[in-house]
């Protein structure tokens, strides 16, 4: 049995402690609130705590689950590992590449396994898309995107999020991964645009962003993100993969609102085009929020039973970060970053 501290309660962390709740294997030891109050039926009885550390010290868990804000990641998963605690952790893993890399050096030096909250790598239908562009051969284009036109209660929560993070490091993590997924190449250069659309927000803070990114293959990346009211609703869940032998493309998958958070990750059905002909891929009996949290959950108990290597894992989430946060200095300085490649 897997004792499993939580820290967060907010969408992913509610959805992260369910699953614990639920999963045979797992005995959740403590939650970690700022409140200090838990409001869902079914989490009522497990000890809360409004201190990370105290919880840590107090609960000794096998497994700490993290779903804070971005700021706070890096100190808990250190302090995780310190403590003997393997470590789930939402993306993004940290605010700085560096801050990312001594968490996974941390997880190196104690033996401890890190897995980052990469939800599209545990959707059959994502896993699917991958696997299916990968036959095509590269260089690869890329053009996805995800804006959501978030009011009333989801706006509230993105601008609590923009404290800290904007949309296009916050989302674009998780299809940046699938493009590095896809291509196996190195970043080497990025170049980024944003604007700020609203005076709620952080005045040195951006709600909509879009970048290019350039890979040593010769693939080339487009991503866009945009969070608020005014968001338009047209053309707002693009997902395209173009290579010399063809195209994988979403078709049919997000078409609710922007705001649903199941549609994010609704694929719908999967066109592959060659010049030969189509091959439409049907995908049937998608999992939503709720089961992708709790296959994430799942997997990570068993990286920690069955000693899985974690070490191509925590090489591409230091990747994606680095590759959204070059687009996010670059939206803020005007200028291309050129990216330092590191050795695979």
């Amino acid at each position: 049995m897997t004792k499993v501290l939580i820290a967060g309660l907010g969408n992913m962390g509610l959805s992260h402690a369910l699953a614990h709740h639920a999963h045979a294997e797992a005995q959740i030891v403590g939650l970690v609130n700022r409140s200090g109050k838990v409001s869902h039926p079914d989490l009522q009885g497990y000890k809360v705590f409004t201190d990370f550390h105290a919880a840590l010290s107090e609960t000794k868990p096998d497994l700490a689950v993290i779903a804070t804000y971005t700021d706070t990641h890096v100190d808990y998963a250190i302090a995780a590992m310190e403590a003997g605690a393997h470590v789930f952790v939402e993306k993004p893993l940290a605010m700085t590449v560096a801050d990312a890399r001594r968490v996974t050096d941390k997880a190196k030096e104690t033996g401890r396994k890190l897995v980052v909250g990469y939800i599209l790598r545990h959707h059959p239908s994502w896993q699917r898309l991958i696997a299916e562009a990968r036959a095509l051969g590269g260089p690869f284009v890329f053009r996805l995107n995800l804006n959501q036109q978030s009011t009333g209660a989801e706006w509230e929560t993105h601008k609590a999020l923009m404290q800290t993070t904007s949309p296009i490091v916050d989302c674009g993590v998780h299809y940046v991964d699938v493009m590095c997924q896809i291509t196996d190449a190195l970043p080497v250069r990025v170049n980024g645009m944003g604007l700020r659309l609203t005076d709620e927000i952080p005045a040195d803070m951006y709600n909509y962003g879009q970048f290019q990114v350039v890979f040593n293959d010769g693939s080339i990346g487009w991503y866009e993100a945009g969070w608020g009211p005014m968001m338009s609703e047209t053309a707002f869940f693009v997902k395209d993969i173009v290579s010399p032998n063809g195209a994988v493309s979403i078709v049919e998958g997000n078409t609710g609102a922007s705001a649903d958070v199941d549609g994010h990750t609704r694929v719908g059905n999967i066109l592959v085009h060659r010049p030969s002909g189509d091959r439409l891929i049907e995908a049937e009996d998608e999992p939503g929020h709720d089961a992708l949290c709790a296959a994430e959950q799942a997997y990570m108990l068993r990286a920690i039973a069955e000693d899985i290597d974690l070490s191509r894992h925590m090489q591409d989430a230091v990747q994606s970060l680095a590759i959204c946060l070059a687009a996010d200095e670059s939206i803020r300085t005007g200028r291309p970053i050129d990216l330092e490649e590191q050795p695979q």
